[in-house]
């Protein structure tokens, strides 16, 4: 027709595909090889004994397996005194450590990175404990706090204090110290026995924690110092405004490390209770923690199937504290861009 022009259209879309080069292929495959030894080591040592568990979590299981109970393992967790005894215990466990130990390792890192004379051989002397086997360091502490012929009770009496009974006394310490100073309104408060293993994990861990914190101040700019001094600065804003800001990232990191770690704690009390008393857990079930009340039903009792429930229990309980300080970091840590 008149007036109507051909305009041509969009070229046909090619039904070529686009193939990868045989080289990057390679590469993949290559790839593959490269992580399959730590897949297999995972599948193998992780994942397979974790799913295994559950499904031991589900039976009657006393040596061997006997019948399906579906979640009547996990009823009597949630439904046992004991267990939330050994959460009590753990919670305890874990305020009266994390928070104490990373507060002090802050301040000791803070200072080390100051110059100070000697300060190399300070970071090493702190960072050896470390490095010590929990097992020997909790003995020698057990050791240390006998009640009979420990060094600790021995610096008491020699400055006019009462000797204590240390990993056998399941009275709570604000207890103690209401009957000491005669306070009557003060009660409760976890087992002397509890706060002797606290006193071991805080000095075990400072270290590490102090090293840590130590990196983290050594990447922060100093410019930024310089620029806050020059505004009159002292040394107090220069930690709470720019310090403390800027290691919020190391403090993350160390805290959520710390809870878990907290929460999954046994060798040190295995071994500082039975060396103490003979007793794995403690008086009274005072430093029974979520960890040894799982070990008490496997491998005392033995109950396979609730054994596996505690621990998938606690699992959960981890996994909760885990998201809830994820969502808590998101809104306050400081990340430098």
């Amino acid at each position: 027709m008149a007036g109507t022009t051909n305009t041509p259209g969009p070229a046909p879309a090619s039904n070529k595909r686009h193939r990868r080069p045989p080289w990057r292929r390679g590469e993949a495959i290559l790839g593959y090889v490269y992580i399959l030894p730590a897949t297999v080591i995972l599948g193998l040592f992780h994942f397979w004994p974790m799913f295994y568990a559950v499904y031991i979590s589900l039976h009657r299981w006393r040596v061997v397996k006997q019948g399906y109970v579906g979640l009547e393992n996990y009823e009597w967790v949630l439904s046992s005194p004991k267990f939330w005894n050994a959460l009590k215990v753990t919670i305890y466990y874990v305020i009266g450590t994390v928070p104490i130990q990373l507060t002090l390792a802050m301040i000791l890192a803070y200072i080390l990175f100051q110059d100070v004379k000697g300060r190399e051989a300070f970071r090493t002397i702190y960072f050896l404990p470390y490095i010590t086997s929990t097992i020997a360091s909790g003995a020698v502490f057990a050791w240390m706090f006998n009640p009979n012929a420990g060094p600790i009770n021995q610096f008491l009496e020699a400055i006019g204090l009462p000797p204590q009974r240390w990993l056998l006394e399941p009275q709570g310490v604000l207890t103690l110290i209401g009957e000491y100073w005669g306070i009557s309104w003060l009660r409760g408060g976890p087992s002397l026995a509890l706060v002797t293993i606290m006193i071991f994990v805080i000095w075990f861990w400072v270290g590490y924690d102090a090293t840590i914190f130590l990196a983290g101040l050594g990447s922060i700019p100093y410019e930024l110092y310089e620029a806050a001094k020059i505004d009159g600065a002292n040394r107090w804003q220069l930690f709470r405004y720019i310090t403390l800001p800027l290691l919020s990232p190391t403090t993350f990191f160390l805290t959520l490390v710390a809870v878990i770690g907290s929460f999954k704690a046994f060798n040190h009390i295995f071994i500082m209770t039975d060396a103490a008393a003979g007793t794995v857990g403690g008086p009274l079930d005072t430093t029974t923690t979520v960890t040894i009340l799982f070990f008490k039903n496997f491998y005392e009792t033995p109950t396979y199937g609730k054994a596996a429930a505690i621990a998938f229990v606690l699992f959960i309980i981890i996994l909760i504290f885990s998201l809830i300080q994820n969502w808590i970091g998101s809104k306050h840590v400081f990340y430098m861009e």
